[in-house]
């Protein structure tokens, strides 16, 4: 039943996510960098309770790109990895999990809590398709200087805007503007900063 869903498409289930598309997730491609990433952050994890100096250059090789000054703390959880960008000064803390089966897009100077999830991964609502193992993405964006608390949740296509603050705990499932706080599941701006 899955052939139906792509008739006529010659491209890869790969090409197909790239592309922000439904797809499944059996494409040899993928399947390689997924062991490749898990196998790096694994690495960099080890790299960082040993006090390794190494250890940077292993999330350097994990990541998309790492800005100057920013510090990841291990352990992390990616997919991919070459799809997380990670800004300038930016501070990330335990057991970040990112899903970056699409572009998952970090800021300059952003404060990351333990135990956040950024989730790019989408699955239709319909059960059939759902059944199908279909699945797609959506990008995550966080602009400069945003802060997320520990165990913030932030869902598919999520862009938080400069500035903005989240509290501990909340799930962001639309877009929140620049320098505000918001808090809650789903969260909310509950005010302005400055």
């Amino acid at each position: 039943m899955t052939d139906d869903y792509f008739a006529g498409d010659p491209r890869t289930n790969r090409e197909r996510m790239l592309a922000g598309e439904l797809y499944i997730a059996d494409d040899p491609e993928s399947g390689r960098l997924h062991r490749r990433a898990v196998q790096l952050a694994d690495a960099y994890h080890r790299a960082e309770v040993a006090g390794d100096p190494s250890a940077r250059d292993l999330l350097v090789d994990l990541v998309g790109s790492l800005g100057e000054g920013a510090h990841v703390n291990a352990p992390l959880f990616v997919d991919y990895g070459e799809n997380i960008h990670i800004g300038a000064r930016t501070f990330v803390n335990y057991n970040l999990t990112a899903l970056d089966v699409a572009p998952i897009t970090i800021g300059e100077d952003c404060q990351i809590g333990p135990n956040v999830q950024l989730l790019t991964p989408t699955h239709p609502t319909d059960p059939q398709p759902r059944r199908d193992k279909l699945e797609a993405a959506e990008p995550i964006v966080l602009e400069d200087n945003v802060w997320l608390g520990g165990g913030v949740i932030v869902c598919p296509g999520v862009t938080i805007g400069k500035d903005s603050v989240v509290g501990a705990g909340s799930v962001v499932t639309k877009d929140i503007p620049a320098g505000v706080v918001a808090v809650g599941n789903p969260a909310r701006v509950i005010r302005s900063i400055g």
